[in-house]
């Protein structure tokens, strides 16, 4: 990557921790997305994601670490209490702050309180930790891709349940006299899976039809558009449950150093193998990421 984008992309992050850390010291609301997304320069479409490849935590950690940091701060204070401590870092009354340390650092504040030695040590439980290294090369292909349709289906619920959504496109193919004229499995990620709990999970499944795509088709089923302009591409190689880690090596390895941007389209994937028949280690996908067109 030249040094000059790294920078670029260091100091973007850097800008918006500040400005949640100003927030937070002057006892205000933080800023909405569309702020930090906005101090960032980033899209707001792709900014969790991009912030969770940039820094290796999602953007709530962040925020809930940046207010612990606040709270330890305050509790080194000689004249501030802890609910003093609580209120100036948004948690609502002493007991939220409690818990929150009770679960991150294993201690009540009163026990921390006026203890720099421990406040010290605790400061330095809530870095975050380190990337882990790559275990092997990121190749990404910089490609145009034609739009074309699909059929697909919103699942809600737990990742590893996205076959059963599958099963049901393909029922439904068979049904219509289209199982032969199946050309492509693609999904759409609405969340982040290691985010947002199974049960509230959205994942779009879909089927290519390709010249044979129906006109129309019985609701929850619907057509959706994708390609239709530049991408990168990458291809992902292990178990479907751990794609999301290519996506964060593409955001936070390859773009800031690529000269390119993200267009506000969604990431798709690709999927070339069937879980049923191929075991995990050996499933390939290929992760589609939208970018601009170059200037």
């Amino acid at each position: 990557m030249k040094p000059s984008t790294r920078h670029a992309h260091v100091a973007r992050v850097d800008a918006v921790l500040a400005r949640l850390q100003s927030a937070l010291a002057v006892g205000g609301p933080l800023p909405g997305l569309d702020e930090l997304a906005g101090v960032a320069h980033m899209s707001p479409f792709h900014f969790h994601r991009v912030w969770r490849a940039l820094t290796g935590e999602a953007l709530g950690r962040t925020v809930a670490r940046l207010r612990l940091l606040r709270a330890l701060q305050l509790l080194a204070e000689p004249a501030s209490t802890v609910t003093d401590a609580a209120l100036a870092s948004g948690y609502e009354s002493p007991q939220s702050l409690a818990r929150a340390f009770r679960e991150a650092l294993g201690a009540a504040p009163g026990e921390l309180r006026g203890d720099a030695a421990a406040i010290a040590a605790a400061r330095r439980r809530l870095q975050p930790d380190p990337a882990p290294p790559a275990s092997s090369p990121l190749h990404v292909e910089v490609m145009s891709l034609s739009p074309f349709q699909v059929v697909a289906l919103r699942n809600r619920g737990a990742f590893a349940d996205l076959d059963a959504a599958f099963g049901r496109l393909f029922a439904w193919a068979e049904e219509a006299g289209l199982l032969d004229a199946i050309a492509g499995l693609h999904g759409v990620p609405r969340d982040d899976h290691r985010e947002v709990a199974p049960d509230a999970l959205e994942f779009d499944c879909a089927i290519a039809l390709g010249a044979a795509a129906p006109v129309s088709m019985p609701a929850p089923l619907r057509a959706l558009s994708l390609g239709g302009g530049h991408y990168a591409r990458a291809r992902h190689l292990g178990p479907y449950e751990e794609i999301e880690g290519l996506v964060d090596r593409m955001l936070g390895q390859w773009l800031p150093g690529s000269g390119r941007a993200l267009r506000d389209a969604p990431i798709h994937y690709a999927f070339l193998d069937d879980p049923e028949q191929v075991p995990g280690p050996r499933l390939r996908a290929d992760v589609y990421v939208p970018l601009l067109a170059p200037a």
